[in-house]
């Protein structure tokens, strides 16, 4: 019962999280990919890749990222 509840609170975070970020235009994705490899640090994936990425994902999804300051909340980013 627990894990159950702890899964649906985890999953309203998720929805929720950047559900008040700005949009931001495709032509920032290089200020958008330089904050995502100062959150996730070691652990980004190549530039080309998350420039890849950026350019293929909405504005909304773009802003969350950059709106992210966790490792986690990128990851709840619809990219």
């Amino acid at each position: 019962m627990i894990l159950r509840i702890a899964l649906v609170l985890s999953t309203l975070f998720t929805l929720t999280a950047c559900s008040d970020a700005a949009p931001v235009p495709v032509g920032e994705c290089a200020k958008v990919v330089a904050h995502a490899k100062k959150v996730l640090g070691d652990k980004a994936p190549s530039t080309a890749d998350m420039t890849k990425q950026c350019k293929e994902a909405s504005d909304e999804a773009r802003g969350c990222v950059l709106a992210a300051s966790k490792a986690m909340k990128i990851l709840s980013c619809d990219m």
